[in-house]
């Protein structure tokens, strides 16, 4: 198993904590099952609203717009035809979903995935606990000084803590997460994954 040292909120070394090599230490991650995730995941979130009028829904047509000769223009029957300013739109989209699903199984390979590269690229960072007082976007801004995570950062905790969550949500590129809903894309879009001691025994429990 792979040893990360975990730190405190002063950013000291406060200890070891082993890694589950099936979670954090796949010998290959897979980009592929990754890239399956990660467009699946993007394809839902779009809303699928957009509409245009096809030539038979557009208002008018009901004569033919000039006479047939001796206007020099090319002929037309009507002025809903897609070619006419003003007209219909060819193959029109109309409302639709964009959702599919991704197999269980490439999901957790993906996240199993993106856990180890971030242990390789010394992306992850544990902390022994995250305990405030109270919602202080200050202290949660020294606090990610303290650890070196001033870019983009994801910070995951075991269960939903308001206090950790109402830090961070007015730092630009700080998102909070509970362990058992983190996914692939939003662990892959910030630079840094912080997790408390709590969460990664969680994710190790859940994602096994």
């Amino acid at each position: 198993m792979a040893t990360i040292t975990m730190l405190d909120i002063e950013g000291k070394e406060a200890g070891t904590l082993e890694l589950n090599d099936e979670i954090f230490g796949l010998e290959e991650p897979n980009k592929n099952a990754v890239y399956e995730v990660v467009k699946n995941y993007l394809a839902n979130q779009r809303q699928g609203t957009q509409s245009a009028l096809t030539r038979g829904e557009v208002r008018g047509g009901g004569r033919k717009p000039f006479r047939q000769k001796g206007t020099g223009r090319h002929r037309q029957g009507s002025s809903t035809d897609p070619s006419q300013v003003g007209g219909g739109i060819v193959f029109a989209p109309k409302p639709r979903s964009y959702n599919y699903a991704v197999p269980k199984k490439v999901k957790r390979l993906a996240l199993k995935s993106v856990l180890t590269s971030k242990v390789n690229d010394n992306e992850l960072i544990v902390l022994n606990e995250i305990n405030l007082d109270a919602p202080k976007t200050k202290e949660m801004v020294r606090i990610l000084s303290n650890i070196g995570a001033d870019k983009k950062a994801l910070i995951v905790t075991a269960d939903k803590n308001e206090n950790v969550v109402l830090s961070a949500r007015n730092i630009p590129g700080v998102r909070t997460d509970i362990a058992d809903k983190i996914n692939v894309y939003e662990i892959l879009n910030h630079t840094s994954l912080i997790a408390t001691k709590e969460a990664i025994e969680k994710i190790e429990e859940v994602y096994r």
